[in-house]
């Protein structure tokens, strides 16, 4: 369609040529020939590019023979038909304006899951209004889109009497004043009735037929809309209604009792938020690494708004503003930090967190990055407990299908944003807790404040006590990434040292062997999800390097030896774990096992993952966890091949899971052997101890822990220490 615009542009003398059937290419058509049809057309190569245009439309364009024969003809009244303005532009000429909706990619009959009576407003509309200078052709294909809206916004100024050139399709004062004059009642009849009944279908309201008389059922669908939105109930296409059809913000100088903020809340700000009728409000629980905007709840800010009476709901924002932000792995990392934010902040149990997605997303962005992101959001709430529910800030449209996935529980709209495509032609979503509407300004003095003015739709009840706030005291922090290569550095040589290359196996090993990871390989796996090892230890108080040591020194001594090397084939970590995915999903050993006597049936088990990890003890551990009160899941049964599968069918495919299991498992082994529970201050004589223990209570594993102690201490001593006490201190980091 692009060559063939650029070649039609070329054959009426354009030369400055685009893919786009612009004004210039409208108006010189429109000069040059007025229409086109079997007298008019210039050229035979003109002829041919409407032909092809046609076929590439749909449509029946002859021999592309540069004749505007009968074929050509009758494609074009077809063309028309479809359009709507067949009534406008009888016969088989084509129109400047109709031309230009031949040479675009608009469809013109009901596609996908477009709806007939959207379909047929659009036929409508376009045979009412073509003859408007500024009005085009739109799509008929039975879907509300932006291009819709705002024709349909064009339309009302037309009906209101503003001149072509005026109208232009923005929902500005001089539409708001005359809808004013504009409400419809039971009885109403005529286009305005059409237009009101028009929008209210574009919303995809139930039991709404386009139609020109304001009926009594009409009236019914409009106090279920209005009560849908909060709007005063009264059946009457009043001002408030059209506005909430036309625009995403509805009318914004409705007055909200719902408000967010980047600015603290102080006690004379919360006065006068609760003054002028705000009673529940939504604040961040982060600031943005990197950036001077301070947008963090500060301490007893959420004190001070529950005194005043004002609710709070918390929000999660980080670079949450370009598509390139959001991935599964980015999801999961953001729900653990969110949880042991809300946790530090003191949060209840149970109170839903607000994931924030501040861009114009479109839906292929959302297929591709939101709703994964949202899935690891869901992987990772759980993972850090399970403790909080999942909300999301967003357009309609993507609060509306991440919802629909089942992974959010309601819906922060922006609809403050009204150009935003993701707001253009989409209903409110079913679950929508807080409308966003408009920036202001409420107070005076020392207690004004800058909020946006929202809706609150009463599924967000927010929260005013608070659980005191644990010390933060000693726990650790992220590592900074400025030592990321010395790190790697100071691993590889304590490894060699004690007889473990860079590749390759370790010394040790009594056979010979391959090994599937290098050692910086490992190092910069663990620096991926340093937020995740991070925020694990943060929520659980626990030591970050006893977590990482347990994740980094499996995963380095991942076994792909090859089965022929081995006396013991089970010690390969492949074949062990092929063979409990076959005895799975083939409900027994694989034939091949047999060859080895020395193998164990059925093989439904093994260590698997980056902690190599067992299911039934994963089961175990994580069941231990749900006991302390630490992870909010159902119980499995370690007994049980199904729930084994589940277990570890997770553990080796989801890197996010395994490392989240690896604290339960060091919580299972210090309850099992009678220690106390892993904490800030855990021994180096209980951390080896629990290390020994991960591996199992054997000669070996004692051997093993003395090793990964010394990986301990390099992590502990050299970094996550320094960068604990620089945090504290506010310093600049100097290693040891």
């Amino acid at each position: 369609m692009y060559a063939l615009t650029r070649a039609l542009q070329y054959e009426m003398g354009i030369r400055s040529l685009s893919d786009a059937f612009g004004p210039t290419t409208m108006a010189t058509i429109a000069e040059k020939y007025g229409k086109i049809d079997e007298t008019t057309a210039p050229s035979a190569n003109f002829c041919r590019i409407i032909q092809s245009a046609l076929y590439c439309k749909g449509y029946d364009g002859g021999e592309i023979d540069g004749t505007y024969n009968d074929r050509v003809k009758s494609s074009v009244a077809k063309l028309h038909m479809n359009m709507g303005v067949a009534g406008t532009y009888p016969g088989s000429a084509l129109w400047p304006k109709t031309a230009k909706g031949l040479f675009n990619m608009d469809a013109y009959t009901t596609i996908g899951s477009g709806t007939d009576s959207i379909h047929a407003i659009q036929q409508w509309m376009n045979g009412k209004y073509i003859l408007r200078k500024d009005y085009y052709v739109i799509p008929c294909d039975g879907h509300f889109s932006r291009d819709v809206q705002k024709s349909m916004l064009l339309a009302i100024q037309y009906e209101l009497g503003m001149a072509d050139g005026v109208a232009n399709g923005v929902f500005g004062p001089g539409t708001k004043s005359g809808l004013k004059s504009h409400t419809l009642t039971t009885g109403s009849s005529g286009t305005w009735v059409q237009l009101f009944s028009a929008a209210m279908i574009f919303n995809r309201r139930p039991n709404v037929t386009f139609t020109s008389s304001y009926t009594a059922v009409l009236a019914d669908a409009v106090r279920v809309f209005q009560s849908f939105l909060r709007l005063s109930v009264n059946g009457t296409a009043d001002f408030q209604t059209w506005a909430s059809l036309l625009v995403s913000y509805g009318d914004d100088t409705r007055k909200g009792t719902a408000f967010d903020c980047a600015d603290q809340v102080t006690a004379a700000r919360a006065q006068s938020l609760y003054a002028a009728g705000y009673r529940i409000g939504g604040r961040y629980l982060t600031n943005v690494p990197g950036t001077t905007l301070d947008k963090v709840i500060k301490p007893g800010e959420l004190k001070t708004m529950a005194d005043a009476g004002l609710r709070c709901f918390p929000i999660y924002q980080t670079y949450g503003d370009s598509s390139s932000y959001f991935s599964r792995y980015q999801g999961t990392s953001d729900a653990v930090a969110a949880t042991e934010a809300a946790f530090g902040h003191g949060f209840k149990k149970g109170t839903r967190i607000y994931f924030a997605i501040d861009y114009d997303n479109t839906d292929e962005e959302i297929t591709s990055r939101l709703i994964p992101h949202f899935e690891g959001i869901k992987e990772g709430m759980a993972q850090a407990g399970g403790r909080y529910q999942v909300g999301i800030y967003a357009t309609r449209n993507a609060c509306s299908r991440v919802s629909d996935a089942g992974l959010a529980t309601a819906s922060f709209v922006a609809n403050m944003s009204a150009g935003y495509s993701g707001n253009l032609g989409f209903p409110m979503p079913s679950n929508w807790a807080i409308d966003q509407i408009k920036t202001i300004y409420v107070g005076t003095g020392a207690g004004q404040i800058e909020i946006d003015n929202n809706i609150a739709s009463g599924v967000e009840a927010g929260q005013n006590s608070f659980d005191t706030p644990p010390a933060k005291t000693d726990l650790d922090v992220p590592f900074s990434m400025v030592w990321a290569d010395q790190l790697v550095t100071d691993v590889q040589a304590y490894m060699k040292s004690i007889g473990i290359p860079e590749e390759g196996p370790p010394d040790s090993w009594p056979w010979p062997g391959k090994t599937k990871y290098s050692t910086s390989f490992c190092v910069e796996f663990m620096l991926n999800w340093d937020d995740l090892f991070t925020s694990l230890a943060r929520i659980l108080k626990m030591r970050k390097a006893l977590i990482q040591v347990s994740a980094i020194w499996e995963l380095r001594h991942h076994n792909i030896t090859s089965i022929g090397e081995l006396s013991v084939p089970k010690v390969n970590d492949n074949f062990s774990d092929a063979c409990v995915w076959e005895y799975h999903n083939d409900g027994e050993a694989p034939d091949w096992v047999t060859e080895f006597g020395n193998m164990i049936t059925p093989f439904n088990d093994c260590s698997t993952g980056v902690g190599q990890i067992f299911g039934t003890r994963a089961i175990k551990a994580r069941n231990h966890a749900i006991d302390l009160g630490l992870l909010d899941e159902a119980k499995r049964d370690a007994s049980k091949d199904s729930d084994i599968w589940a277990v570890w069918e997770k553990l080796h495919f989801n890197q996010s899971y395994n490392i989240s299991t690896v604290p339960f498992m060091h919580i299972l082994h210090a309850h099992e052997n009678g220690m106390a529970r892993p904490g800030l201050t855990t021994s180096e004589t209980d951390s080896e101890a629990l290390l020994k223990f991960y591996q199992g209570n054997t000669a070996e594993a004692a051997q093993q822990a003395k090793l990964r102690m010394g990986l301990y201490r390099l992590l502990e001593d050299k970094y996550n220490s320094v960068f604990r006490g620089a945090e504290a201190r506010g310093t600049k980091l100097r290693l040891r």
